[in-house]
């Protein structure tokens, strides 16, 4: 599967998410990851999306986001062109014999162990998605009951940022002057 990694930048208002989530929902289109957060603006937050490249037209869904009146920037990451993220909490067993071995393999990967009990082990790992797959089929030998994963997220290399501060400002002084303006 070959996957895009799209960022976008969109108004922080109530509903947003919904419509972005809506516009895939018509197109059935897959999301393989989300994630969302703000950003240093209060006033926008910063969606990440992971879409299969295979099954979804990436370039067309980056303009039909674009055309969405609450989205500020659309913008893909390539890899290797961008630092990923994704945190996992992994429930893994851990019988006494083998909690030697397991602890080795948790500390190969920089995972960290966040709750004990006498047949399991909780992990925290923050890594790449490529290292935590690798992760979890180490772990399968162990048997893991439960993974949960928060979804990727991506900032660009370099000095450049995806910020759209002119056009957010736009759009929050063109809302307060509809604001100010005497109702006829």
């Amino acid at each position: 599967m070959t996957t895009h990694t799209l960022s976008v930048l969109v108004e922080n208002k109530p509903g947003v998410l919904s419509h972005v989530a809506g516009l895939f929902s018509r197109r059935a289109f897959n999301i393989a990851s989300l994630a969302v957060g703000p950003t240093s603006d209060e006033k926008v937050s910063r969606i990440t999306i992971v879409v299969d490249g295979d099954t979804t037209p990436v370039e067309q869904v980056m303009k039909q986001l674009d055309k969405l009146v609450r989205v500020l920037k659309v913008v893909e990451l390539y890899r290797g062109t961008a630092v990923e993220r994704e945190l996992a909490l992994i429930k893994v067993h851990a019988e006494p014999g083998h909690r030697g071995q397991l602890l080795e393999v948790v500390q190969v990967f920089g995972a960290t162990v966040v709750d004990m009990s006498p047949s399991t082990l909780i992990l925290e790992a923050v890594s790449s998605p490529g290292k935590l797959d690798a992760l979890l089929a180490m772990l399968d030998s162990y048997g893991t009951s439960e993974i949960v994963r928060t979804g990727r997220i991506a900032l660009g290399r370099g000095p450049a940022a995806i910020t759209d501060q002119h056009r957010a400002g736009e759009q929050a002084a063109g809302e307060q002057r509809a604001d100010e303006q005497p109702a006829a």
